[in-house]
């Protein structure tokens, strides 16, 4: 035994003797692979909410493989005479009711619109403009937030989140100054930082939302235009980085989760944890104690929310 080194095993957790292959240099200097994940968006884009349970998953588990932008895409400048969007049969904000609820519909991220007859939204350069503001003063985890906060306000809350006051209350409840940063976007210069994400969006050739664009070090990419399974994204970054196989994070806990996301539906905890619709219930039951979250219901899909 003195003529031999000796090895404790990290997985069998046995001590004896080492092999020969246990002495030999070892590289850390691993290749390291560049991608730009470009997300163009906006805050009252329905397939873009109804993507929020994949993209989250995408990003918590792969994230360590890409650099993630938000690009705000401008759908919508102001309500006109003509057709704003013709293949939905769009001409108003009325028009935009069934649309919204349908796609909240087929992917189970609720959408009420009412909001659209009551108190319409008349565009969504406002919002994106606070997103910008607080996005350029170094705070891109919290303008995704604000973003979040933003559609469930307009989407499940029937809340005109191009409304002063409105806006206002999103940011504060961030911890920001909301009156302040609201001022900001208001001005020139916010406009300003929303016209070079337009021209970003345009030069990457976009022309509808969610769209995302992986891009590597030598400006070859992978465009997926739409709301697209789980798979999907994870198949386009093995492909943009030229690896066989990745290696993704575990998920985050769910307590972990909510304390990070205050609110999650069904659906989003479903694509999280690979679970079905009717497990998700013991599912909550079984990862928090019930004095950390309530459950609710709204058009027909439960949710949690921290307490």
């Amino acid at each position: 035994m003195k003529n031999h080194p000796m090895v404790c095993d990290l997985e069998t957790g046995v001590c004896g003797v080492a092999g020969e292959e246990e002495l030999g240099i070892i590289d850390f200097n691993q290749p390291k692979k560049y991608i730009e994940v470009y997300y163009v968006t906006d805050p009252i884009c329905s397939h873009c909410w109804a993507l929020e349970p994949v993209l989250r998953r995408f990003i918590e588990q792969y994230g360590h493989y890409f650099n993630f932008h938000t690009i705000m895409g401008g759908l919508l400048e102001k309500w006109g005479d003509g057709p704003v969007d013709p293949a939905n049969g769009i001409s108003g904000p009325a028009d935009v009711v069934g649309h919204w609820r349908e796609v909240g519909e087929y992917y189970r991220m609720p959408i009420d619109g009412t909001v659209m007859m009551n108190n319409p939204v008349q565009s969504s350069y406002p919002p994106s403009r606070v997103f910008k503001v607080i996005q350029k003063n170094q705070h891109d985890a919290i303008a995704f937030e604000y973003l979040r906060r933003a559609r469930e306000a307009l989407f499940v809350f029937n809340q005109n989140i191009a409304d002063t006051s409105v806006m206002i209350d999103i940011v504060n409840r961030l911890g920001l100054d909301g009156v302040a940063i609201v001022n900001e976007s208001e001005q020139t210069s916010g406009q300003q930082l929303l016209n070079e994400d337009f021209d970003l969006a345009r030069n990457l050739g976009v022309r509808g939302f969610p769209t995302i664009i992986m891009m590597n070090e030598d400006n070859k990419g992978l465009k997926i235009v739409g709301g697209r399974p789980f798979v999907n994204y994870v198949e386009g970054l093995k492909q943009v980085l030229n690896f066989e196989e990745l290696q993704p994070k575990q998920q985050p806990s769910l307590l972990s989760l909510l304390g990070k996301e205050k609110l999650l539906f069904s659906k989003e905890i479903e694509v999280m944890y690979d679970l079905e619709k009717s497990e998700v219930i013991s599912y909550v039951k079984k990862e928090l104690s019930s004095d950390q979250y309530e459950m609710k219901e709204i058009l027909g899909e439960c949710y949690i929310t921290t307490k």
